[in-house]
């Protein structure tokens, strides 16, 4: 039956969802197994993915949340290429020295680089805008593809070759309003990881190749994690190991509790770049006094699809993925059994209709000769939140079942109750 609102709902047959139930070769981590399992992502080689419907729909989610926290902190949203002209990188002196670029060369001898950061494209586009002191601080922000070439990609998309990355820079006039930005920016980020069902630790790090000073990341906690960071239950305070002073049992400088040492994945990183690439690319600024001045510099990464890898190794069950609300594909999951039943298939079509009319996401499992095992199954991989259950049994008593998918917790409730409560506060009391 066909739907005017595809683009906002689906139905599972038009879906390209084809679940496994068997564990993928070599998947070592939680996430590797549920998002191939699920359907969400596709293996086409060692760290290269194509990102399937169902993931794209998280992505987009993961995407929106950031966006909606960086335009409030006043950044605005751009797309840098992800190729590079090699001279860009030889003017910061990083053709040579970092070693997991990839780089390509064309049939008319132009050699090129696949963005692995993009300080090399944002540093000349602000060069175009910055002027005077009136014209900062400036900020924007990407969220696209980049390439790193791993020695060994693992851990199913947490670490890639090719992988979806938010890179984020701002432009200061001193040192004094950069510190302010970046505190606002570390602010922010912690609210975007919640928003993702991430309580991350902030760990302070050594820069890296990326940048020239000092940085923080933001962890989150799980085994699957490649780092190690040393960490107090009671607090805030998380450093990265290997930086650290600390050790496993030593009392917290924060509150006196005891230390612990944790595995982690890194979701998050922000850098103070100095004026290292504003001197590179000479980029000044005349200030107050007509005198020319060095532009400050600060670069503020999310992986995004390391992202999405990490929230499935916190948040799953012996059955598969349990998506936090604000990530999940869809905001609910309608599971029709007995289909080839006319009655059934008529409120359960009726019941679709109606859910995407009022703008309430919804995928739905029509699918004939499937048996409810395996489509419970198959709900239980996808892991929506709130499930939808119409069969023949339901309409029978001319109700719906909705089950929880965190807690397990199944409630039978009439159907006119149902599209009451969703007349009267579009779904919210549902959840």
């Amino acid at each position: 039956m066909p739907t005017t609102h595809e683009a906002l709902s689906s139905l599972f047959s038009r879906t390209m969802i084809k679940t496994r139930k068997e564990t993928p070769n070599r998947a070592v981590s939680v996430n590797h197994d549920l998002l191939i399992r699920g359907n969400f992502i596709r293996q086409e080689a060692a760290g290269i993915y194509t990102i399937l419907p169902l993931g794209r729909r998280v992505l987009n989610n993961i995407e929106n949340i950031i966006r909606h926290h960086l335009n409030e902190l006043g950044s605005v949203e751009l797309t840098l290429p992800a190729l590079h002209p090699k001279n860009l990188w030889e003017q910061t002196g990083r053709w040579d020295t970092v070693d997991v670029l990839y780089k390509v060369q064309s049939k008319f001898g132009k050699k090129y680089v696949l963005a692995a950061t993009t300080e090399e494209i944002a540093t000349p586009l602000a060069k175009d805008h910055i002027k005077s002191y009136r014209d900062l601080p400036l900020s924007f922000y990407s969220i696209n593809n980049k390439y790193r070439d791993e020695a060994r990609a693992k851990s199913g998309i947490i670490r890639n070759r090719e992988f979806g990355m938010k890179d984020m820079y701002s432009f200061h006039a001193s040192p004094e309003d950069f510190a302010q930005y970046y505190k606002k920016v570390l602010e922010t980020y912690m609210q975007i990881f919640a928003d993702c069902g991430i309580n991350a630790k902030i760990t302070e790090a050594s820069g890296g190749e990326y940048t020239v000073a000092a940085t923080h990341e933001f962890m989150a906690i799980s085994e699957a994690g490649e780092d190690e960071i040393i960490c107090c239950e009671e607090c805030s305070f998380a450093q990265n190991i290997e930086v650290s002073g600390y050790h496993e049992g030593d009392k917290c400088p924060k509150c006196g509790e005891k230390l612990k040492t944790e595995k982690a994945i890194e979701i998050g990183h922000i850098f103070d770049l100095g004026i290292k690439f504003s001197n590179d690319f000479n980029l000044k600024f005349v200030d107050r006094n007509g005198t020319l001045q060095p532009v400050f510099m600060g670069c503020y990464g999310i992986g995004t699809t390391r992202l999405m890898g990490a929230v499935v190794e916190i948040h799953y069950d012996e059955r598969g993925i349990v998506w936090p609300e604000k990530l999940a594909p869809y905001n609910c999951h309608l599971v029709g059994l007995n289909m080839e039943d006319s009655n059934v298939n008529r409120v359960a079509f009726t019941l679709y209709e109606y859910l995407a009319r009022k703008h309430i996401s919804v995928l739905f499992d029509e699918r004939e000769k499937v048996s409810p095992g395996r489509k419970f199954s198959d709900a239980d991989l996808i892991g929506i939140p709130i499930r939808l259950i119409i069969s023949k049994r339901t309409v029978q008593k001319n109700s719906i079942e909705i089950t929880d998918r965190v807690s397990g917790k199944s409630e039978v409730i009439p159907l006119d109750k149902f599209y009451r409560q969703i007349n009267q506060d579009n779904f919210e009391s549902l959840k």
